[in-house]
């Protein structure tokens, strides 16, 4: 093999030309070899870190980019990563990366040579993988254990594995069958103590599994998962305690309503609640997400419009200017709701009472503070600092059941953030860090069913 490098001829052994040095943009990079969960691909080492293309990548991951954001999804995990174009730069480790929801310091993407690539250490910190230089392995799926839990009116099976894998479940009469596809595990049969659920039945299938569970009559079953650090829990709930037909109640995990609430604000030219709120509504539509936004020019929904969407919601976010006159005050705030609900079930589930899916109808304080944190950071990532406060007297938080945040954007009696937010930079910061908080939470709480719970359930 013939390498040319300007100015002199090197004949080079295939073993050498196997490890190649060229100079890039002042930076030193070496072509090499990695075994890929069992493919072997070409990667770089840059900067003394091991990256690998998108395209090498992209049969085993799902990679997209967005504003500067690199999304990687795959094997039941999300991980968000900032795209650095100064190499040097992104192969450091004092990066803030997004492994599902941990935020994390770690390398992250970059560009070379026009072409996306990303850091093997990261990506195996997030995906659950092992990773020494030249090799990335996936733990191979497996079925490692059945387990149940008998509750009083719904019986629990929960099947761990060792990472994620496509699950498909169907009614068969009698019968509740799931395919576990692709995945290793014994052949057999588990007997529980379960009244509704006595046993699951193991069976191989080609290169799958089947678990096929016993289905009373007039009972119902759900299936979901949960994603933990060292696998994948895939939960099925059956018996009287599960309405036959999923209620409606269980939507909202595939089809939660987001509702976007900016206020009119006398007295200032530019309308800027309504235009951030559109932004966010388009980048989170365009994802595939349920948006409303409470008004589309003056005048919204009169009261009892938006207080009846805002029970319906899973995430509101007001969005609003400070205007306390005489008030010397500016920059942004995120307020979270404190006191008492004007809605007795609210104030009951919130107080402790206990109901089949309550925690879907009525989410503890616990999601507010979440969604406040994720959106303060993405705020923070985009160079803006936002305050945190509590605040009692917004109606529309109160009734809100789910997740409720009031985003106050700058104060209106401030000549600085008035022009700061007539910018087309500042509405596009405040926007995307909205769109991504809210989405974050949403997928996080999908993937996880943070707010399913069933009596006597395993957690």
């Amino acid at each position: 093999m013939k390498l040319r490098v300007p100015g002199r001829r090197t004949a080079l052994s295939a073993a050498a030309a196997s490890l190649l040095l060229i100079g890039l943009a002042g930076a030193q990079i070496a072509f090499s070899r990695l075994n890929l969960a069992g493919r072997d691909v070409q990667s770089i080492q840059l900067y003394g870190a091991e990256y690998a293309s998108q395209s090498n990548l992209s049969g085993l991951l799902s990679i997209t980019q967005d504003s500067g954001v690199v999304r990687v999804t795959g094997l039941g995990h999300t991980l968000l990563l900032p795209l650095d174009e100064d190499q040097q730069r992104a192969t450091t480790s004092f990066n803030t990366v997004q492994l599902d929801t941990r935020r994390v310091q770690g390398r992250t993407a970059t560009i070379v040579n026009g072409n996306l690539y990303l850091p093997l250490d990261t990506l195996a910190s997030g995906l659950g993988a092992q990773y020494e230089q030249g090799k990335f392995t996936l733990t191979a799926p497996k079925l490692v254990s059945v387990s149940s839990r008998a509750g009083r009116d719904t019986d629990r099976v929960v099947l761990d594995l060792s990472r994620d894998v496509p699950v498909q479940d169907e009614q068969r009469s009698d019968r509740v069958v799931l395919t576990l596809k692709g995945i290793q595990g014994d052949a057999r049969r588990y007997t529980t103590r379960g009244a509704f659920v006595p046993s699951a039945e193991v069976a191989r299938s080609g290169s799958d599994l089947t678990v096929t569970l016993p289905l009373p009559a007039s009972s119902g079953y759900r299936v979901f998962k949960v994603v933990r650090g060292s696998g994948v829990r895939v939960v099925v709930d059956a018996g009287p305690g599960v309405a036959s037909s999923a209620p409606a109640v269980l939507s909202r995990i595939n089809s939660p309503l987001i509702v976007l609430d900016p206020a009119v604000v006398p007295g200032v030219s530019s309308d800027v609640t309504l235009e951030v709120a559109r932004q966010a509504a388009q980048l989170l539509t365009e994802k595939g997400w349920r948006v409303r936004v409470t008004r589309d020019g003056g005048a919204g929904l009169n009261r009892e419009e938006l207080l009846t969407l805002a029970r319906q919601s899973d995430v509101y976010l007001a969005l609003d200017l400070g205007r306390l006159p005489g008030a010397r005050r500016s920059g942004v705030t995120v307020y979270e709701q404190t006191g008492r609900a004007g809605s007795q079930l609210i104030n009951a589930l919130r107080g402790g009472s206990s109901a089949p899916y309550s925690t879907l109808v009525v989410a503890g304080a616990g999601s507010t503070r979440r969604l406040g944190e994720l959106l303060r950071g993405e705020l923070k990532g985009g160079g803006v600092t936002a305050g945190q406060q509590t605040i009692s007297r917004v109606q529309s938080l109160g009734e809100a059941p789910q997740a409720a945040l009031l985003l106050e954007l700058g104060w209106a009696n401030n000549a600085q953030d008035l022009a700061t937010l007539g910018s087309a930079a500042r509405q596009k910061i405040l926007s995307v860090a909205v769109a991504r908080s809210v989405a974050t939470y949403l997928t996080a709480r999908a993937n996880n069913n943070a707010n399913l719970s069933a009596p006597g359930g395993t957690q």
